[in-house]
């Protein structure tokens, strides 16, 4: 994997799963994974729900508003636990920047 692929994340990133990785419900698990070539990480309920967010529109400090604004928590806790946990899947090539799309 090419380390300049690797991303800082940040709340103005825009993660999103590479083109090679994705999420998917493993019916033989009941679990959701990520699957990439040879790979499959099996992340838990709440990195779950945050991967679902990263879909390349929303950028981190939207996806922090929507989480905390669901379960009514304070944001800046919030705030540092999803950019370290974006952060950790990023380093492991499980995340990457949406590019900006031009026309």
């Amino acid at each position: 994997m090419a380390a300049s692929r690797n991303i800082s994340v940040s709340e103005t990133s825009r993660p999103v799963l590479p083109r090679h990785a994705r999420l998917k419900f493993d019916d033989t698990r009941k679990r959701w994974v990520i699957l990439a070539p040879e790979r499959v990480l099996a992340p838990d309920e709440i990195a779950v729900e945050i991967l679902q967010l990263c879909d390349g529109a929303r950028n981190v400090a939207q996806m922090i508003d929507q989480l905390a604004a669901k379960y009514t928590a304070e944001r800046g806790a919030i705030g540092a636990d999803v950019i370290a946990m974006l952060q950790d899947l990023a380093d492991k090539g499980f995340l990457t920047e949406a590019r900006e799309k031009t026309s």
